[in-house]
């Protein structure tokens, strides 16, 4: 079949057998490519295969490339062309065999990180050991899409023949440009270093809760030379990754995501505090807010006007203790003012009567 297929292009003219073998390859690789994900989608439909969805939406536009491209580079050989044109040809599919090749192997990173993603949940409480994967896994990623990226652009230059001869000469001057090099990217290195550090020693994580330069937000993207944060009003912080190497940061998720809430009140002396704890101990039952653990008060300062409470509750993680700092402090006003209001904080004072008229004189006759 082969042989009679390739005595057949041979009695064709040479351009119009060239045309049949590259656009009935590209046209049978396209429909192989349909086929291929076509099941792939009717199994995904069948089983809620996580690793068919992922592929299917990952791989689905760059494997339309690669698949027609791969069967011109196989097919090829069977159109009858002078050596010259068909060199010409050849150079053309192979450089787009390595593109769409490397493209191909960028998705497949995604869909790298979706199995992940899908076999550890980052939404789940305690989620300590997750966060540290994903840190190290984004760091990976990237890394990964570079090396690919990098590798494709050298095997394509290194196709033509004259860029091959350059690259001979060059080595010789690649110690003058290294360290040219390395003074101009000195910052960009310290990035990319400072990020290493941060994948494996891990002083903040994806989705760590910071306090950073008197903001508080969550970490959310680790690239190759910042920290992108979401702050708690949605604007984003962005800093440099050298800075968590060289600065002071407050990070609220190191080991735990369990935090102590404080709450502060200022009352009279003639509050009766033992009362108070009964309330909050009622207030902090009543809440899904509260995780169980920590529920105090505290006489912390007696001030010449009023005394100083400090209400401690524990939560699962910052934003629910904010929460519920915040429904502690209000109930715990509310019910002062409603059962010892003589109590809130007052000034005293003390204000002198009239003084006493003089007496007239007496007339001594």
């Amino acid at each position: 079949m082969k042989n009679y297929a390739t005595q057949l292009l041979t009695q064709l003219p040479d351009g119009l057998s060239a045309l049949l073998v590259v656009g009935g390859s590209l046209v049978a690789g396209w429909l192989l490519k349909v086929g291929i994900f076509w099941l792939l989608r009717a199994y995904e439909r069948r089983t809620s295969s996580t690793l068919a969805g992922s592929v299917v939406r990952h791989l689905g536009t760059p494997a339309a490339y690669f698949i027609p491209v791969l069967l011109v580079a196989v097919l090829l050989p069977l159109a009858a062309l002078e050596p010259g044109p068909l060199e010409a040809v050849r150079r053309v599919v192979g450089i787009a065999s390595i593109v769409t090749f490397a493209w191909v192997l960028t998705q497949v990173m995604d869909v790298l990180e979706d199995l992940v993603l899908a076999h550890y949940r980052l939404d789940r409480d305690n989620n300590l050991a997750v966060r540290k994967l994903l840190t190290q896994l984004q760091f990976v990623k990237k890394i990964g899409v570079s090396l690919i990226f990098f590798v494709a652009l050298a095997l394509v230059l290194m196709s033509f023949a004259t860029v091959r001869r350059i690259g001979a000469g060059l080595l010789t001057s690649a110690g003058i440009a290294s360290v040219i090099i390395g003074f101009a990217a000195q910052r960009s290195l310290a990035n990319l270093l400072a990020g290493f550090q941060i994948a494996f020693t891990q002083p903040i994580r994806i989705d760590d809760v910071l306090v950073v330069e008197g903001e508080w937000g969550r970490v959310e993207e680790i690239t190759f030379t910042n920290v992108i944060m979401k702050l708690w009003d949605e604007r984003r912080l962005v800093l440099p990754l050298d800075y968590f190497i060289e600065k002071p940061f407050q990070n609220w998720t190191r080991t735990s995501s369990q935090l102590l809430g404080t709450v502060f009140l200022h009352v009279d002396y003639s509050l009766p505090v033992e009362a108070v704890r009964t309330e909050l101990t009622r207030i902090a039952a009543g809440t899904p807010r509260w995780d169980g653990r920590v529920a105090l008060v505290h006489v912390t300062d007696a001030q010449k006007r009023t005394l100083q409470l400090r209400i401690l509750v524990s939560a699962a993680d910052a934003s629910t203790a904010f929460e519920l700092r915040c429904e502690v402090r209000e109930k715990l006003v509310a019910f002062i003012q409603t059962h010892y209001p003589e109590c809130l904080p007052k000034t005293r004072a003390v204000v002198d009567g009239p003084e006493p008229a003089a007496a007239a004189p007496t007339l001594v006759g």
